[in-house]
């Protein structure tokens, strides 16, 4: 952490410039011997903000700690967009600088509701300044309504292809550009047809979303259809009642060892947005299709590592939680994952051949927990007639680390 004695004032800013702040924030840039941020922000302050004017490098982060250093003995103002603890670089500078003054403006989103009459409270938000599309996948339902904060002005057409490709093309779109400022644009229409041409790179998209395609929950069980598959896939019922021993909380983490088409790892990460995996695939192309179909489904942050466990768990980060569907007969890959566990941590592990079923039994002799055989039969046609057809028996071990 880089402390700076002179204190660090990060000063929210609008479209609006410097007739929308607050005597608070005036006073901190009047006051400031440097000022930090974009070549847009830093030429809307007027004149008598005297201090060294610093534009932000390229790429931002790595430089972030050097700067700090090179002024740490000045009164430092940063300029932010909006609100800067609302995915903005104020909780980044409260890391490495210690204590920092915020004083914030109202944030892109609030303007933006404000113009739709829409209650922040029923609105998801979503940010893909930095983030890939497809993290909207998940909160595309129907009825719902969206506030994305976009990246550049390519990002509204992004979207509107994305739902349209959904079936969600009947979703109205209301692209609001330069909010606050002299410039402000709204333009709203379907998603399938909406002009985006020229639209202002300073931009939010508000998505109320259509009548929409197929039924994609957050809850864990998604249709097996959801995913391109080979086959090497745990079937939809299954899937549920793993995911329920599995527990998903936010910001844990998941190693999901042979994975085969990812449905676990995807269904973990999907039950929230700070849920974490990595997914380990010993087949190169299985893994390729991991990873498709995390995009897909909406989480593409999903890690996904190639290798053969147990080999493949070494140097990974410390999971919270560790399914294994794939590998439970193989030497040392139990002892890996219970290795890598913390005190509290969750293992689950299934089986559907008798090798692997006598494992589990073992480990389950050994350490305990629960040992669960799921049947499932399905309907399906018997000639003119309708009947049931079973599927594999799988034995699920699930235990917590003491």
């Amino acid at each position: 952490m880089t402390e700076n004695p002179a204190g660090v004032t990060v000063v929210g800013i609008g479209a609006d410039g410097w007739s929308g702040l607050p005597g608070t924030a005036t006073a901190a840039l009047t006051a400031a011997d440097v000022v930090f941020g974009s070549d847009r922000q830093l030429d809307l302050l007027p004149p008598e903000v005297a201090g060294e004017r610093v534009p932000w490098p390229s790429p931002l982060l790595p430089a972030l700690p050097g700067l700090l250093d090179a002024h740490r003995d000045r009164r430092i103002a940063v300029l932010a967009s909006g609100d800067p603890m609302f995915h903005g670089i104020g909780a980044t500078l409260c890391r490495l600088a210690g204590p920092v003054r915020v004083i914030p403006h109202p944030s892109s989103v609030s303007l933006a509701a404000a113009r739709l009459g829409w209650p922040l409270a029923d609105v998801d938000v979503l940010s893909l300044v930095t983030a890939p599309v497809e993290e909207l996948h998940p909160l595309v339902h129907p009825g719902r309504r969206v506030l994305v904060l976009s990246r550049d002005a390519e990002t509204p057409g992004r979207i509107a292809h994305l739902l349209t490709s959904r079936g969600y093309g009947d979703s109205t779109l209301t692209v609001l550009a330069q909010l606050g400022g002299a410039g402000e644009t709204t333009r709203t229409g379907p998603a399938a047809s909406l002009d985006l041409t020229g639209v202002d790179p300073l931009n939010v998209v508000a998505i109320e979303c259509g009548r929409g395609g197929p039924a994609r929950p957050r809850t864990p069980g998604l249709p097996d259809d959801a995913y391109d598959s080979d086959g090497q896939l745990t079937k939809r019922e299954v899937r549920a009642v793993t995911l329920a021993l599995l527990g998903p909380q936010p910001g844990e983490l998941l190693w999901d060892v042979g994975a085969g088409s990812g449905s676990i790892a995807i269904e973990w990460m999907r039950t929230h947005r700070a849920c974490r995996a990595v997914a380990v695939e010993s087949s190169a192309e299985r893994a390729a299709r991991v990873a498709a179909n995390a995009a897909a489904l909406g989480v593409p942050k999903l890690e996904v590592v190639v290798g053969r466990a147990p080999g493949a768990l070494a140097g990974l980060p410390a999971p919270d939680v560790v399914f294994i569907g794939g590998g439970v007969t193989r030497d040392g890959v139990v002892e890996a994952a219970w290795e890598a566990l913390p005190a509290g941590g969750r293992l689950v592990a299934n089986a559907v051949t008798l090798e692997s079923e006598a494992v589990l039994a073992a480990w389950y002799a050994k350490l305990g927990g629960e040992l669960t055989r799921v049947a499932v039969n399905r309907a399906a046609p018997v000639g003119g007639f309708t009947g049931w057809r079973a599927m594999m028996p799988v034995t699920i071990w699930s235990v917590v680390k003491p």
